[in-house]
């Protein structure tokens, strides 16, 4: 196993954009599908776009005050006065057991309590389950505050939403 303090997390660059993009295609049951166009302009107006190594992991989150319409992140809005939202969030499956998740998260936190905010928030698959990202996420403190059936989607998610501390 690789040690994460190795892999440090970096902004999302331009140059990462087509690797990224695949990756979350490989994983659009759990992240949605994007067109290429459609990824980079996320990637561009996340308010936090973060990378480990080249094909190894990234992460796009959005605070509460972004013109963003996914469902997920309004539900948020519509609850909670202020929040850094969690959108998309893989790591590849060549990179796992690495810490790598964790690094991310720990970045994230970070950057959340820099920026003021006291909450992070997320939704994972219900239906389709993901008991893995359900697993990492209770690891880390979330606390499921909500659930929402996305007939668009053909799924269903449960909303997760993390205290931070002081």
């Amino acid at each position: 196993m690789t040690s994460p303090k190795s892999h440090p997390v970096r902004r999302l660059a331009d140059d990462d954009l087509d690797w990224a993009h695949a990756l979350n295609q490989r994983h659009a049951v759990e992240l949605s599908s994007l067109s290429r166009d459609g990824f980079a302009a996320l990637a561009a107006a996340a308010s936090h776009a973060v990378a480990i190594d080249e094909r190894a992991a990234f992460l796009l989150a959005f605070d509460q005050d972004a013109d963003y319409d996914s469902p997920n992140f309004l539900w948020f809005k519509a609850r909670y006065p202020a929040f850094l939202y969690v959108d998309r969030f893989v790591v590849a499956p060549t990179h796992r057991r690495q810490g790598l998740a964790r690094k991310l998260y720990d970045d994230l936190f970070a950057a959340a309590r820099a920026a003021g905010h006291d909450s992070v928030v997320c939704e994972v698959n219900a239906d389709p389950p993901n008991p893995s990202s359900d697993a990492f996420h209770a690891s880390l403190g979330f606390e499921v505050v909500g659930r929402e059936r996305l007939a668009v989607r053909d799924k269903t998610v449960t909303y997760l939403l993390c205290r931070l501390p002081a």
